[in-house]
């Protein structure tokens, strides 16, 4: 069960707004702008970008990689899937975050934090922990009953962690795993008014320290790893746009070469539940162990032939539950991957 399909009366999940005539008019001259920011790097790309498009074409066709059905909400108000579809374009954030902007620089107003405060707070308290125990050479099965260490204590765990928050929006997740002890920290996102956000909020709150990028997650121009690699609602929005289930394999692809050896993948979504995650993961793996048998497959190529490239870790207990069609469930699900 998942927040977008049956969201709380007091959800502090951001509603979306309903597109505008100016907004869909003006759909295709922000795409192009948009895709200019996007490439505007000095990393360089690791990949050619037709090609990432043709990979995940060809794993969809083959029928190799599940694609989830669940993105839309389950009412039939047609309103309704207009607005979850308009919530997978880059359009819609780049409007919405051009918003925020102006709210930020007219109010100082922060702007929204997906999944709210709460959820945020949970995230990062339950990652710190699952970072500290790794660093001690422990793979925990039940984080939620470990007690976090003080910041000082888990500093010495935590600065030599290196982190990407994939869609970083207003950055402030990344301020939250600074204040617990976190140092090497950057964050990207494909839309240049959230990054012009999240920096600006971060120089406000005496951030200075964390790197801000604009970077396409499925287009990624990055070659550096990092030992954390972060998603809130990423994934989400992915799923909603018209080609969802193409550009899905396409981002676990990219995460792939963004998580290191033996880093963690943490990701929360308001739309698949732990279970869904593991099960598009484990597609996933089955995937690449195949393409990795494969004897047109590339010597040099990223693939390892033994081992899949993500394993389940652990996921987050302590959100609220309910009970829906005689079934319990959480409206929020935080699943970890351990990298091969």
């Amino acid at each position: 069960m998942a927040g977008i399909r049956l969201p709380p009366e007091d959800s502090d999940i951001p509603q979306a707004r309903a597109p505008t005539n100016a907004d869909l008019v003006s759909d295709d001259d922000r795409s192009v702008a948009a895709d200019s920011w996007s490439i505007k790097s000095d990393y360089g790309s690791t990949l050619d970008d037709d090609q990432r498009h043709a990979d995940a074409s060809d794993a969809l066709a083959s029928g190799n990689f599940r694609a989830a059905s669940d993105y839309s909400s389950d009412k039939d108000e047609l309103d309704s899937e207009v607005v979850t579809s308009m919530l997978g374009l880059q359009s819609y954030w780049d409007a919405a975050y051009a918003d925020e902007l102006t709210n930020f620089r007219e109010h100082g107003h922060t702007g929204e934090v997906w999944f709210g405060v709460e959820v945020m707070e949970i995230v990062v308290s339950w990652t710190k922990s699952l970072c500290i125990e790794i660093s001690q050479g422990h793979m925990p099965n039940h984080l939620d009953d470990v007690k976090s260490e003080p910041v000082e204590q888990g500093e010495k765990y935590l600065s030599s962690w290196s982190v990407l928050d994939i869609g970083t929006g207003n950055g402030l997740l990344l301020q939250e795993l600074a204040k617990q002890g976190f140092s090497d920290l950057t964050g990207t996102d494909y839309s240049e008014g959230a990054i012009d956000l999240a920096r600006s909020l971060a120089d406000r709150d005496g951030f200075t320290n964390i790197n801000f990028l604009v970077d396409d997650v499925l287009e990624s121009k990055l070659e550096r790893q990092f030992q954390l690699v972060m998603d809130k609602g990423t994934l989400d929005a992915i799923g909603l746009h018209p080609d969802g289930p193409i550009k899905r394999i396409m981002y676990w692809d990219s995460v792939s070469r963004l998580v290191a050896p033996g880093g963690i993948f943490v990701v929360t979504s308001c739309n698949n539940t732990k279970d869904e995650l593991i099960r598009e993961v484990d597609a996933y793996n089955q995937r690449v162990l195949g393409a990795s048998q494969d004897p047109d497959t590339p010597k040099d190529q990223d693939i390892s032939r033994d081992s899949p490239p993500f394993r389940y870790v652990n996921h987050v207990r302590s959100y609220p539950t309910f009970m829906f069609g005689g079934s319990v469930g959480s409206r929020v699900a935080t699943v970890a991957f351990l990298r091969s």
